[in-house]
């Protein structure tokens, strides 16, 4: 898909990986719709020419409402990037439900719910490809924020059945995958803390802006899948080889084994 022209809405695009996708987006061309609760950090993002919405993607009301300001704007969709998340570092075991819900709720429901919102338009017009960015944890369950990875292995699972539901109405899903972002993902969690070697390895961390990036190009090209950095792969493909060992690696780092 060219990026050219298309208009782009983008949840969580405040900060991070959202905000580098607006610029990257933009800077391709694309006409800005971004939502997020932090109206200041929006306009940063995407400039005086973007659509901003203030509002929290666990409201209905306010996920509606960013749908209906862009279709009154632009007169269409053209690429969903559902970006907004949040992350916790505590054992599934001892998690407070209400907890686990929220994670559910923010990272599976809201972009399940901006889908059954852009989806019919996108049918409608015979065209449209829906983001979803998940995590290296949607792959391979990091055992230091699990509930975090279920999220993610469902939104994995959710990206690649819209894709076989989807198929022939010229609407495409993609699911992103990224490792260790230089974002404020940490500082952000709801509770907890990393394991030490997971902070120590944050010098190979991927910048917002490759990640955002790795996006553009995979949405270009029709990608089912993208995984940044690409050595996530080798991660994946250990796992499945050598389950138990990989396993038991994780387990050490979360200084349980």
């Amino acid at each position: 898909m060219r990026i050219d022209g298309k208009v782009v809405l983008i949840t969580g695009a405040s900060e991070g990986i959202g905000a580098a996708c607006a610029r990257e987006f933009a800077a391709s061309g694309a006409k800005l719709s971004l939502i997020a609760r932090n109206e200041e950090g929006l306009r940063q993002a995407g400039g005086p020419d973007a659509l901003v919405t203030a509002g929290d993607l666990t409201s209905d009301e306010a996920r509606r409402r960013a749908v209906d300001r862009t279709l009154e704007r632009y007169g269409r969709i053209d690429i969903l990037i559902n970006n907004a998340g949040v992350g916790i570092y505590q054992p599934s075991w001892e998690m407070p439900l209400e907890e686990a819900r929220y994670l559910m709720e923010l990272n599976f429901f809201a972009p399940l719910a901006m889908t059954q919102l852009v989806a019919p338009h996108m049918r409608a017009q015979h065209s449209g490809a829906i983001v979803n960015v998940g995590s290296i944890g949607g792959k391979v369950v990091l055992p230091w924020m699990t509930l975090y990875s279920v999220t993610k292995a469902a939104l994995n699972a959710l990206t690649e059945g819209q894709r076989m539901e989807l198929m022939g109405s010229g609407v495409r899903t993609m699911i992103v995958c990224p490792g260790y972002v230089q974002t404020g993902f940490q500082k952000n969690v709801r509770a907890g803390h990393t394991p030490e070697q997971v902070q120590k390895a944050r010098r190979w961390a991927i910048s917002p802006e490759t990640c955002a990036e790795a996006i553009r190009r995979g949405v270009e090209r029709d990608a089912r899948t993208v995984v940044t950095p690409r050595s996530g792969w080798l991660l994946v493909l250990a796992m499945r080889l050598f389950p138990s060992i990989v396993e038991g690696r994780m387990a050490k780092i979360n200084g349980t084994a």
